[in-house]
């Protein structure tokens, strides 16, 4: 094979390579921005704190947006949806919701907070508020699934069910209502109710940051492919 040809083939090579390692920085730098944009959106809510009513987690035009939202109702005496996967610190467990009545509104999953799956991952109890009472926090889109199939099982208490992403559409039967909204309330942490709870919108997900991170090495592997491939190009063959 001649040289020139060869350095055709090379250069065909390398300019594929650069151009896949430069479409991965691209995207890493786009969710980057995506989430930045959420954690903005997040901080000028919380800041604000300027309570919308519940129903306005079935607003179709702000269905992935943020909201402080308060009301006041019951939680449904029905089965607590327990979403897997969902690591706080390192250790492994779930996610709890229950389907909340507003008077005057619709129902909503509302975050009850985090629990610790044991060594056998036995699934925990999830205790139902009682009474009427007055709830208040951060209208949010569910949790990001990644890339976990859809799924919807019992708990081991034959009553609650645990579910790898929470989707609107076939949990509201699973709960004993006709629909649900698209949006989850994340329940205040300073109320005395729940179990450990924050407002954080990018839970099991990378921050920012880290997609800044891969962004670059993308970006240096684009970099190292093109020096490779130049140095290749000039340097005289061996006689």
């Amino acid at each position: 094979m001649s040289i020139r040809r060869t350095r055709v083939i090379g250069w065909t090579l390398a300019l594929l390579a650069m151009a896949l390692f430069a479409s991965l920085g691209r995207w890493q730098l786009g969710r980057m921005h995506e989430k930045q944009a959420m954690l903005d959106a997040v901080a000028a809510t919380l800041a604000e704190r300027n309570p919308r009513p519940l129903s306005a987690a079935g607003d179709p035009a702000r269905q992935r947006d943020f909201d402080w939202a308060a009301g006041e109702g019951a939680f449904l005496d029905g089965p607590a949806v327990l979403l897997d996967n969902q690591q706080q610190g390192g250790r492994p467990g779930v996610r709890a919701y229950r389907a909340f009545r507003p008077l005057g509104a619709p129902p909503l999953l509302v975050e009850l907070g985090w629990l610790p799956l044991p060594g056998d991952r036995a699934t925990p109890s999830v205790d139902l508020p009682p009474g009427a009472i007055r709830v208040q926090g951060l209208l949010v889109p569910p949790p990001s699934p990644g890339l976990a199939r859809a799924d919807l099982r019992p708990a081991d208490n034959a009553v609650d069910v645990v579910v790898t992403r929470l989707d609107a559409g076939s949990l509201a039967a699973a709960v004993g209502v006709e629909v649900l909204p698209p949006r989850v309330l994340k329940l205040d942490p300073a109320l005395p109710l729940g179990h450990a709870r924050d407002l954080d919108v990018l839970p099991n997900t990378l921050p920012p940051d880290k997609h800044l991170g891969y962004a670059v090495q993308w970006f240096g592997l684009a970099l190292a492919v093109l020096a490779t491939a130049l140095i290749l190009s000039f340097r005289r063959p061996h006689r």
